[in-house]
């Protein structure tokens, strides 16, 4: 098969690509500047170790909060350009605030500004370059669906969207044989005569088959995709392919074969993990109950203004294996918002008040549940705790959603720094697939993922 060479990258590949290029890119440019112009303070922040190492950490934890990680802001010129100043600005004012991990302070301080526009104008030169060519279509990942055409729309936005390079270029209809329909897509149709001559005459990643019957993978297709992989193109399953590129498990694709698919985390009975999980809640618990005392009276007085009634306020939720909690919030809504049933809370809901909107964007209605977690009605990172009158109600028409019971609800988590508040049953089924992810996942490194995530989420204003 004499097919055009072409790089690819995954996920993982490029994010591990970008964190590295970032940090070899700055201690590169601080070292050839330092050297040539003899800045003293630039020479020194590269040729000690500990001092380098310091810096790299700093590159990679800020820039994270700054998403410079995230794929769809690392393809955009614009988004990069302010990600880029935020990360080096932080960055340079935290090297500068820790002595003992930096560099001894330079007398002449435009050693200070030179310090700070190299690590500027390099790192921006760098994603410049990788925005225009390591971004480009012609690294992108092009892919081949066997699927039942009715699921093309459905299968391709969950993939696309996560990633900007993933393109679904062709499908296989496995339903063909059995039904017409008549689909005008921009994505190819394929005869399965086609299929082989298809692959091996375009740039194909991977061949990905994402149909729920084995009856729908006939004799003859099964023998076209073993010439396939014999011919060195890789075949996977989608939900793999789903979980690998959304961090996602999806649960409205694997039905009845739920259970033999997810195998439940084994640290979430790993008494070390749990012990070091509750010593860190407890003591982030007191800081963050601290805090909230030193704000109530600014709050008590904001409150009377914009938010007239009581400042608390407590309601019902689900914990760990069902059971009903109490939990406690600043309140945001105008006082007896809800008469009759419970209702979803949306977007520019109008029983939320002035100033009840400010509280909820950067979370600081949520300090009080420092006390929940206190008491171990909840953890820091956990599913967001829902009510019952929902949970009944959801759990009705979507399997699986009160697994995420297994673990304590968190004041974060992963559906909360990743998905925006959720006010439909679509967008709980959303979330879910993120809690089961978490619960399937869970890890000190994905817990501290999410804690600089939830960072993100305040500094950029996007709570609800």
């Amino acid at each position: 098969m004499n097919k055009e060479k072409k790089i690819h990258f995954e996920v993982s590949e490029r994010k591990v690509l970008l964190r590295v290029f970032d940090v070899a890119v700055i201690l590169t440019a601080l070292f050839l500047v330092g050297y040539f112009m003899d800045v003293v303070y630039l020479k020194s922040s590269t040729s000690h170790f500990y001092y380098a190492l310091a810096l790299a950490l700093y590159i990679n934890i800020i820039g994270t909060v700054f998403e410079m990680y995230h794929l769809q802001v690392a393809s955009n010129q614009y988004q990069i350009l302010k990600s880029t100043i935020l990360t080096v600005s932080v960055t340079f004012l935290v090297y500068l605030l820790t002595p003992v991990f930096s560099a001894k302070l330079p007398e002449n301080r435009l050693q200070l500004l030179a310090f700070y526009f190299t690590m500027l104008f390099s790192l921006l030169l760098w994603r410049i370059f990788y925005v225009k060519f390591l971004a480009s279509t012609r690294f992108e990942q092009n892919v081949v669906l066997v699927c039942d055409c009715d699921q093309v729309e459905e299968l391709i936005q969950g993939l696309e969207n996560s990633d900007p390079h993933y393109k679904i270029v062709a499908y296989f209809d496995t339903q063909a044989s059995k039904k017409r329909i008549d689909l005008n897509h921009f994505v190819t149709h394929l005869e399965i005569k086609n299929l082989e001559s298809f692959v091996s005459n375009n740039v194909i990643f991977e061949i990905v088959i994402a149909t729920q019957k084995t009856e729908d993978i006939t004799v003859e297709l099964y023998q076209k995709l073993l010439n396939l992989l014999e011919m060195g193109t890789t075949i996977r399953e989608y939900t793999h392919v789903y979980e690998d590129k959304t961090h996602r498990i999806p649960v409205h694709h694997i039905a009845k074969d739920f259970y033999k698919f997810f195998p439940f985390n084994r640290i979430n009975n790993n008494k070390l993990y749990l012990m070091l999980v509750r010593i860190i809640e407890i003591s982030f618990s007191l800081l963050g109950s601290f805090i909230g005392l030193i704000i109530i009276p600014f709050l008590l007085l904001c409150n009377r203004f914009g938010n007239r009634g009581s400042l608390f306020y407590t309601q019902e939720r689900v914990g760990k294996n069902g059971k009903i909690f109490l939990i406690y919030k600043f309140r945001t809504m105008v006082e007896n918002a809800e008469k009759g049933n419970p209702v979803f809370s949306s977007p520019n809901d109008f029983r939320v008040t002035t100033f009840g909107k400010f509280m909820r964007k950067t979370r600081i209605d949520e300090i009080p549940q420092f006390i929940n977690i206190l008491k171990g009605d909840m953890a820091i990172i956990g599913p967001r705790p829902e009510r019952p009158f929902f949970v009944k109600e959801i759990a009705k028409i979507m399997p699986f959603y009160e697994t995420r019971h297994l673990i304590k609800p968190g004041l974060s988590g992963w559906a909360q720094v990743n998905y925006s508040y959720g006010d439909s049953i679509d967008d709980s089924l959303i979330k879910l697939q993120y809690d089961l992810y978490y619960i399937k996942h869970r890890s000190v490194f994905l817990d501290i993922n999410i804690a600089i995530k939830t960072i993100s989420t305040v500094l950029f204003y996007r709570g609800q």
